[in-house]
């Protein structure tokens, strides 16, 4: 679904990815619309005639919204932006660093290797990053905690999931929520800003936010800390303290948009609103 903002012109586009409970979230796409940006909200699976359930997934798929969004009359190139949230965030990162028209990347609460399922390309094929079931943990409360489930994508065998985010033509912004019971979210962009670095490239921007769990939603949506998974058909415990978290989605929503509005249209500075 494309979100277009009022009125004539070209506007800065962006494609919008959310994690494996799959379907199509709107939300962030329409609202972002309403701050000048042309935003199409992706859906990979679960959603009309696309995939129950994820078994594998081909980039092309993703490629092929690029070149949407690239010719679309309304959007302003020659580039545009990703947005990824859990598992999108690892899918904007492959799409960054394999696919052209990319020049700015925001991952919230992400991976740096490819998850869940095997992710292809052409004749590549990256494999998804090992887990241990057997790892999760349960809460007091009954629900899920799965932040340990996940290898270090650093070691062996498991280095041949790690993405190559050298590769991506622009810049990335890392939003870290600091008690994310999901992803090891801190430790990931880590990661990420050692590999650019050592491939000579310039360091990722890292925002991390204390207290903070994996949703990271805009402004004035309730934390998160718990749900019914859509894909585990479990509760899962998500993390964070609701004050502190609050806090950190108004704070995450401007510093996204500054970002795209920085590296999309040249803007040093944007002008704050509420939502």
């Amino acid at each position: 679904m494309l979100f277009l903002p009022p009125g004539k012109g070209r506007f800065p586009g962006i494609i919008d990815l959310f994690g494996s409970s799959g379907g199509l979230c709107e939300y962030r796409a329409s609202l972002l619309a309403g701050h000048g940006f042309a935003v199409l909200a992706l859906a990979y699976f679960r959603f009309e005639d696309l995939p129950e359930y994820l078994s594998e997934l081909r980039l092309e798929y993703f490629e092929e919204a690029v070149g949407f969004m690239l010719q679309h009359p309304k959007v302003k190139g020659p580039t545009i932006g990703l947005l990824g949230f859990s598992k999108g965030g690892d899918l904007c990162l492959s799409m960054a660093s394999f696919l052209k028209g990319i020049t700015a990347t925001v991952l919230i609460n992400s991976c740096v290797a490819n998850t869940i399922v095997p992710l292809h390309y052409k004749d590549m094929i990256i494999p998804d990053l090992h887990n241990d079931l057997q790892k999760q943990k349960t809460t007091e409360s009954g629900l899920l905690n799965m932040v340990d489930i996940w290898s270090n994508p650093q070691e062996e065998p498991n280095c041949q999931s790690l993405i190559p985010l050298e590769k991506a033509q622009g810049p990335f912004l890392f939003i870290v929520g600091m008690d994310d019971h999901n992803w090891k979210s801190s430790f990931y962009a880590n990661i990420a800003s050692e590999q650019l670095q050592a491939c000579g490239k310039d360091k990722p921007q890292i925002i991390c936010y204390p207290k903070t769990g994996h949703c990271i939603d805009p402004p004035y949506f309730p934390p998160s800390r718990v749900s019914q998974h859509a894909l585990l058909g479990e509760a899962v415990f998500y993390g964070g303290e609701p004050k502190a978290h609050s806090r950190a989605q108004v704070d995450a929503w401007q510093q996204i948009q500054t970002f795209f509005q920085k590296h999309l249209s040249g803007k040093k500075s944007v002008k704050h609103s509420k939502i």
